[in-house]
């Protein structure tokens, strides 16, 4: 279909929910639209909602209660396209979302405010001064536009992140909210040549992103047709309640026929039932509804059902990712997505530890290993994210970026062909006749193949520090790597068009 993309990883999914389960969600999902309906503060949807059949009811001057009948639902759905196409500044990193395939893509995400740097000290015992240790120390500071270009760069050189969604919010005191949106889109486009994806800030600010992308692209068709940058568009608060703001960010983007995210992210025992059947059927019901305002704005826009459902905690009401509900919820709306035959946004490689260690690693690791599984297309938040969604650390990013492609490589489908299978005969046999029984003068032409898999790249026998400092030291050979920036005539073009780009990203 495509010439090149991005290979991911095609595994054989991991399902919860029989096909009875996905029905009966996806009746309760109707009956929810149905009765209560949603609740939206947007004129212009309720508008277009009534046009096309919804029962809608304007409750006062700011939000309607409309109730979508099933067939508009169904009918809209339908017409979403069940392949999309991610480009990207170089065409071999292009992504292909078919929901017939489970193809499984990496990436970041978050927009956090924290950026954690990490440095190793020598400390030295107090009752035995020829008694060292290397522990490292960790220092949170505000993310900035340069901290933003350094993320992008190292995501450029880690091989297993598919996607770039910036981790980080720019809160540099010359950033506003009117050039926010251009500044983290072009730190972005400048600094990695994978696909780009974030949210709006303004909508005033969309012609402006766009014609950064058709600048880059080389016009407007190229963008359509290499969709180098994409839209994140949190309709949803929920329960149920579709946000004015938002919710003009999806109609406008929609018309632009740009590839959009349509997400939810409802707290179950909070903003959701806490039980599995009711959090899926609400977050479906959710999706479904954004999903059909964009076919119903502009028939056959792309877009990615966006579930991101988490659990609350019962002592704070934070999110808690470490759950195992947390995993349930998500295998479960990547199955609802397939039922639909739309691709699935979908989240992992989140936890609740502030720093880099033991307990990072586990939670991340079950849900990286666990979502994948499941055949998600497009995971985001899977590298560098702590404390939740609140803290990105570049070394952490790397260590993900290890496990992610030993996962990668565990998903892999078996090598079971005819070939194999008489190859590993005559091994056997040639081994079995022979005086010292051993197969290790077999095992260099697998490596060269690439079926086995190398050894963690940061294992340490003495202590856990020297993990993180392995990375640290891997971190910094990545980041001094160059980067293919934007060309010259192309960020002077960018310059002289769009408003609001800080100088310094020249340098950057």
């Amino acid at each position: 279909m495509f010439e090149k993309f991005r290979e991911g990883v095609v595994v054989r999914p991991y399902e919860r929910l029989s096909l009875e389960q996905i029905r009966a969600i996806d009746q309760a999902s109707m009956d929810i639209l149905d009765a209560p309906g949603v609740f939206c503060y947007n004129q212009e949807a309720a508008d277009i909602f009534k046009q096309y059949g919804a029962r809608v009811k304007q409750i006062d001057s700011q939000y309607w209660n409309i109730s979508l009948p099933a067939g508009l639902i169904r009918e809209a759905v339908a017409a979403a396209p069940s392949v999309v196409k991610l480009g990207a500044r170089k065409p071999e990193n292009t992504l292909l979302l078919d929901a017939s395939v489970p193809r499984v893509y990496f990436g970041s995400g978050s927009e956090s405010n924290i950026w954690l740097d990490t440095q190793m000290a020598t400390f030295v015992h107090s009752e035995n001064s020829h008694v060292k240790k290397e522990i490292p120390l960790f220092k949170p500071c505000r993310g900035t536009v340069s901290h933003l270009c350094k993320a992008a760069q190292l995501g450029e050189h880690l091989e297993h992140l598919d996607f770039f969604i910036r981790p980080l919010n720019i809160q540099d005191e010359d950033i506003t909210p009117q050039n926010h949106d251009v500044n983290k889109f072009f730190a972005s486009l400048n600094n990695i040549t994978k696909h780009v994806q974030a949210g709006l800030t303004e909508l005033n600010q969309l012609d402006n992103v766009v014609l950064m992308g058709e600048i880059i692209a080389g016009g407007k068709q190229a963008l359509r047709e290499n969709p180098i940058l994409s839209f994140i568009t949190c309709v949803f608060k929920s329960p149920l309640q579709m946000v004015g703001d938002t919710t003009n960010k999806l109609i406008e983007i929609a018309k632009r026929g740009l590839p959009l995210v349509i997400s939810s992210s409802p707290q179950g025992g909070s903003s959701a039932p806490i039980q599995e059947a009711g959090m899926v059927a609400q977050i479906n019901a959710e999706l479904l509804c954004g999903i059909t305002l964009a076919q119903l704005v502009r028939k056959g826009t792309p877009v990615l059902y966006g579930s991101v459902p988490v659990r609350s905690r019962m002592d704070d009401l934070h999110d808690m990712y470490g759950a195992p509900e947390f995993n349930q919820y998500n295998i479960d709306c990547v199955q609802m997505a397939r039922f639909y035959n739309i691709p699935c946004y979908s989240t992992a490689g989140v936890g609740d530890a502030k720093v880099p260690g033991v307990q990072a690693t586990i939670e991340k690791l079950f849900t990286h290993l666990a979502i994948a599984m499941s055949g998600a297309h497009y995971i985001h938040y899977a590298f560098g994210l702590l404390e939740q969604t609140n803290t990105f650390c570049p070394v952490q990013a790397v260590l993900d970026n290890e496990q992610i492609g030993l996962i990668k490589h565990f998903l892999r489908h078996p090598r079971m062909s005819g070939a194999d299978m008489e190859e590993a005969l005559r091994q056997i046999r040639r081994v079995m006749s022979s005086p010292h029984k051993l197969f290790a003068r077999f095992v260099r032409k697998s490596l060269h193949k690439g079926e086995i898999s190398p050894p963690y790249a940061f294992e340490s026998k003495d202590a856990e520090d020297l993990v993180i400092s392995k990375a640290l030291v891997r971190m910094d050979a990545l980041l001094k790597k160059p980067v293919e920036h934007l060309p010259p005539e192309i960020i002077d073009t960018i310059f002289s068009k769009i408003p609001g780009i800080l100088p310094r990203l020249r340098t950057h």
